[in-house]
């Protein structure tokens, strides 16, 4: 299969990879045959890129690090709750909400953390194939995984990448008592607006450091997810070694899921895009620790993806090495601009690299 543009979607073309909502069902089947009425429901949906069937990417296959039914159960244990600290009155009835939810908290970390440290691969997660209705249910997911990949990276035992991975998936708790209409504003928040939104972060501390099942470390990752080495961060300017190491971590994840998902005000960006805007912050906003650790452990050119060649020669994705994601194994498929009667399979060496995605790629006839 292969990962194509919506715009460059056609009748007759046939869908592989089921896309689902939040309730854990098939909004797009893969296999079903493009429509005028089904490309009009995926620009409503503001989906940006989908996988098709097509000859050069016959028996690619793409496959997420945590499976589905893994997805949703933690998606929807996030959603109920963090809906609950929204129906909660008082600070008693808030914190009385998060130790209820603490031991499910920790039974979704476990479960990461199994699928991850098992995984042969490195990480992969496609945030267009989950459709959801809001943004911080996912997004929290996605911090964790990825927050858990480096932790593990960098080195860290069991039970300090737990507890990461509970500061993670709890970062953004603050931003529950934030104002709906600032929290989802389409378009840029006011000096005013986002003075209230950066609170989210003194919020969340707040809620959490006074759990008796959840580590006061824990509650620093949301207090701290917003600092950068400079000092330019928020809410207290902290400098690098102010920074507990734990949000040092989360702060990656954090800016790297927040501009490669879709927002209300603005399209994602490519995973290699995303990495790129890390790597420009390395050492003055972002640890370079962090920043090689995962490096190493996320896929930035995903499977089913073209990719273009400073040879000239283009190809597509078919597999992830490990600690190597800046070089996947290619299936080269056009030469000098022509197409080759057969296709073969290429690992990128040091005087060849990646100069650009072609999600926008259009194949010959």
């Amino acid at each position: 299969m292969r990962l194509i543009s919506t715009k460059l979607l056609k009748p007759g073309m046939v869908i592989g990879r089921t896309i689902w909502n939040d309730s854990g069902r098939p909004l797009l089947q893969d296999g079903v045959q493009i429509t005028d009425h089904i490309i009009g429901r995926l620009v409503q949906l503001n989906i940006h890129y989908v996988y098709i069937e097509d000859i050069i990417s016959k028996d690619i296959d793409v496959q997420e690090t945590i499976p589905l039914q893994v997805r949703h159960k933690a998606i929807q244990q996030i959603q109920d709750s963090f809906n609950s600290i929204k129906r909660a009155t008082r600070e008693k009835n808030i914190t009385y909400c998060l130790d209820e939810n603490s031991k499910q908290f920790v039974s979704i970390i476990n479960d990461l953390m199994d699928y991850i440290f098992e995984s042969k691969e490195i990480v992969t997660v496609l945030s267009d194939a989950f459709i959801y209705d809001e943004y911080i249910y996912q997004h929290s997911l996605q911090v964790t995984i990825y927050s858990i990949s480096i932790a593990r990276e960098l080195g860290y035992n069991a039970e300090e990448i737990r507890q990461i991975g509970i500061g993670a998936m709890l970062h953004d708790v603050g931003k529950m008592l934030i104002p709906f209409e600032i929290l989802n504003k389409p378009g840029r928040l006011t000096s005013e607006e986002f003075d209230t939104m950066k609170l989210h972060a003194r919020y969340g501390f707040d809620l959490l450091r006074n759990l008796h099942t959840i580590s006061l470390l824990s509650a620093h990752c949301a207090f701290q997810h917003h600092e950068r080495l400079d000092g330019s961060g928020y809410p207290r300017g902290l400098v690098d070694f102010e920074i507990h190491p734990y949000a040092k971590i989360i702060a990656v994840a954090d800016v790297f899921d927040a501009v490669t998902s879709n927002r209300v005000y603005r399209n994602k960006m490519l995973p290699s895009q995303g990495m790129e805007i890390i790597k420009e912050g390395m050492g003055t906003l972002y640890d370079e620790r962090v920043v090689r650790a995962f490096e190493k452990v996320i896929a930035i050119y995903t499977n089913g993806s073209v990719v273009l060649l400073s040879d000239g020669r283009r190809g597509i994705v078919y597999k992830q090495i490990h600690a190597q994601p800046n070089k996947p194994g290619l299936r080269i498929f056009e030469e000098d601009n022509q197409l080759l009667k057969a296709t073969y399979e290429y690992q990128l060496e040091d005087d060849v690299e990646i100069v650009k995605v072609e999600l926008d790629y259009v194949l010959s006839e």
